[in-house]
């Protein structure tokens, strides 16, 4: 991998990780487009969602430090609860990461721009029909926080967005705008930091690693630059109600990649 292929793939890792289009469907895409191997995306893939985690602790740095010292507390406030509903959601994705993780591979390696581009369209619909629904005040609970990390399961499929398909289920569900953008994106940093920790622990990342420190290090700031920019507007997209044009980009993208594919 040359290092500007590295600086495409990190902008569009940042970019698309916090806006509802599915990193992971145009990480596909752009692996496609560049001809990048599998072999050698393996640990470039986890430096730039390691890139866009760090990028999410800085917008949010105020909020975590709120919610870890009010955890340590050790009571049952408002702050503990919300890390409860955190590891609520969590329970979906990590069933899928800790028994079905191989079978969800196959879906990656930049040959399956069909199924991507389908997926895309999955993700317009989530996008629509959120758009048209009436908004709700309701708050974070367990039972709608275990919904949304349901959404979040879902969305290991390449072309299904993370974001876009949290933040649509919470909508649906009638959470309030500003507290559905929050969660979607703080209920995502724990499952990523275990993903990349048990691809360290497997050794997969060294077995594979036939990248060069170079594009590691520019896709890695390219994701964290572009990351932190893509989260401070997906915020304010989300509470001014404007995210149905992402539903038409996602129909655009998903038409090209089902035609090329």
């Amino acid at each position: 991998m040359e290092w500007i292929e590295a600086l495409i793939l990190g902008l569009i890792q940042g970019l698309t990780e916090f806006l509802p289009v599915s990193s992971s469907g145009h990480l596909e895409i752009g692996k496609h487009v560049l001809g990048v191997q599998a072999n050698e995306s393996l640990m470039f893939t986890v430096a730039v969602h390691g890139a866009t985690v760090l990028s999410t602790i800085v917008v949010f740095r105020r909020d975590l430090v709120e919610i870890i010292t009010g955890t340590f507390k050790f009571q049952w406030n408002k702050e503990t609860q919300y890390v409860f509903y955190i590891v609520v959601s969590m329970i979906p994705v990590a069933i899928i990461g800790l028994f079905f993780k191989d079978y969800v591979e196959q879906f990656f390696g930049g040959e399956n721009l069909v199924f991507v581009g389908s997926m895309l369209f999955v993700t317009a619909a989530l996008l629509t029909f959120a758009h048209f629904w009436r908004t709700g005040k309701r708050e974070i609970k367990a039972g709608n926080a275990f919904i949304i990390g349901l959404a979040q399961a879902m969305a290991v499929l390449p072309g299904i967005s993370r974001s876009g398909a949290t933040i649509s289920t919470g909508l649906l569900l009638g959470v309030d705008k500003k507290r559905i953008a929050r969660f979607s994106f703080l209920m995502v940093l724990i499952p990523i930091l275990g993903e990349n920790l048990l691809d360290l622990v497997s050794g997969e990342m060294t077995a594979n690693n036939e990248i060069d420190t170079l594009p590691l290090l520019v896709g890695f700031i390219a994701a964290f630059l572009s990351g932190w920019l893509a989260c401070r507007w997906m915020i304010n997209i989300v509470r001014q109600g404007q995210i149905i044009w992402f539903a038409v980009y996602c129909v655009f993208v998903g038409s090209i990649a089902i035609i090329v594919g």
